[in-house]
């Protein structure tokens, strides 16, 4: 089925809440899982100034371990509710409804996706069915997406959209037939319909490849951003013998030559690449592209690194309306994704208007 007359809004417009996943799952970060917790509540803590937070806990003992964090931190327990559901990983991002807007009541919708485990884990089992999970524990109307009659496999971080009918995406993640295939036997032409007839789209944006580390195979999230309807912020990486140098340089012929609807310029915004970061030999995504927009605020991942104040205040101009903080991401990033992969917003009805908070 589709959603016609649904829109696809962009994350700076208003939230009723962000989504986030407690982390329960030690493999996600071996080695590494007992900062986690307090990463998370730092998370927490900043975005319940500005909104109400919708964790989900995969059992009472996890709601216990993860009040028990968040009240050390200081975050207000009024401003943050718990949901079970029982979960493989943490990823909301991927995982849950993309939320589109429609007409009529309720505004809010689910857009219901189905996830493979990015076409690469087999314990994806039970995120699979979060999305509708939480779209009845809403009590939203959700319809499951598909084309040709296959339900379609798409993850959030897989797009970036302006809310205004125009959407980032990557060749390398939805249009590979061998690596991590998603829809075997889509193309481009199948994305931009199942965009369209879904989510509001228009124009969809294809970059090429994703960075290098990037264990999903090309997640815009990491790469390139929206900060507003006719802007957007792109990696840049310095080193020409970075694997991410050509990459990104690439990236940016293509986005040279977009107009968008209307046949205004695309403005492009380089934005730092921190130093490489490894972890037991293995390069780690790290990128400031990973950053989350909420309603006062911008959660931006740092690394202990000199680029690290640079993407802030780059960021800082892109949105001065909202307060831009950097997350401390070395041990998040060893999970694969920071910021924008771990959350999701959730619109409120009111998106589209300017911001209330």
């Amino acid at each position: 089925m589709s959603l016609p007359g649904s829109r696809l809004p962009a994350e700076w417009e208003p939230h009723a809440a962000t989504w986030l996943a407690w982390p329960q799952n030690s493999q996600d970060w071996p080695g590494k899982f007992a900062p986690i917790a307090w990463a998370y509540a730092e998370i927490v803590r900043k975005l319940a100034l500005f909104e109400k937070v919708r964790i989900i806990v995969g059992s009472q003992t996890g709601e216990l371990k993860a009040r028990r964090v968040l009240a050390k931190a200081g975050v207000p327990p009024d401003r943050v509710r718990f949901y079970p559901m029982p979960t493989n990983r943490g990823w909301t991002r991927d995982m849950l409804p993309a939320f589109v807007l429609g007409q009529g009541e309720p505004a809010v919708r689910a857009a219901c996706f189905a996830f493979n485990g990015w076409a690469k884990y087999r314990d994806h089992e039970l995120d699979a069915l979060v999305a509708p999970q939480v779209a009845k524990t809403l009590k939203m109307p959700a319809g499951e997406v598909t084309h040709h009659g296959r339900q379609v496999v798409l993850e959030g971080g897989a797009m970036d959209g302006n809310g205004q009918g125009a959407l980032l995406t990557t060749e390398e993640c939805l249009l590979d037939p061998l690596t991590q295939t998603r829809n075997p036997g889509f193309t481009a032409r199948d994305y931009e319909q199942i965009f369209k007839h879904n989510l509001g789209i228009n124009q969809v944006i294809w970059l090429g490849r994703g960075i290098a580390g990037d264990d999903t195979h090309g997640h815009v999230d990491d790469l390139c951003r929206f900060v507003d309807p006719g802007r957007v912020v792109l990696c840049r990486e310095n080193d020409p013998a970075d694997p991410n140098y050509q990459v990104l340089e690439e990236n940016q012929e293509r986005l040279e030559g977009v107009r968008l609807e209307g046949g205004a310029k695309l403005e492009v915004i380089r934005l730092p690449m921190p130093e490489p970061l490894y972890f037991e030999g293995r390069r780690l995504p790290a990128s400031y592209a990973n950053f989350y927009v909420a309603n006062g605020v911008v959660l931006v991942p740092t690394f202990n690194d000199p680029a690290d104040r640079q993407a802030l205040g780059i960021l800082a101009e892109c949105f001065p309306d909202r307060a831009v903080t950097g997350i401390h991401a070395v041990d998040l990033v060893w999970g694969f994704g920071t910021l924008h992969c771990l959350t999701h917003e959730q619109p409120s009805a009111r998106a589209g208007q300017s911001n209330p908070n």
